[in-house]
């Protein structure tokens, strides 16, 4: 099961890398909100998946950790206004330049 957790959390990451690199502004937004939700999963399964454990300090021996989920929650957030701000950007960059290249100039063929 690591192994298959850790297999998905790199393709993902590999594919945020790659629509990072592209040159026009929607895969560029794909791109970070896929590394986005690639270190949420990363830090989600740092935490560890406790079944039948307290999730405060309690008298069992198991006790669930409550930050990882609480970090994830909150980079959740984060990320959709983050997005938001992004996409937003990237309409105006439209509009103020004419194109959705990234750099702000189509590339000469």
């Amino acid at each position: 099961m690591e192994f298959l957790l850790a297999t998905g959390i790199g393709i993902v990451t590999a594919a945020g890398i790659w629509l990072l690199l592209r040159g026009r502004s929607f895969p560029v937004v794909l791109g970070l909100s896929l590394l986005g939700y690639a270190v949420n999963v990363f830090i989600f399964a740092m935490g560890r998946l406790w079944t039948g454990a307290a999730p405060i300090v309690d008298r069992g021996p198991d006790v669930a950790d409550p930050l990882p989920q609480a970090l994830v929650l909150t980079a959740i957030v984060i990320g959709f206004a983050t997005t938001g701000f992004v996409i937003e950007l990237a309409l105006r960059s439209r509009h103020d330049n004419g194109s959705d290249h990234v750099d702000g100039q189509e590339p000469r063929r």
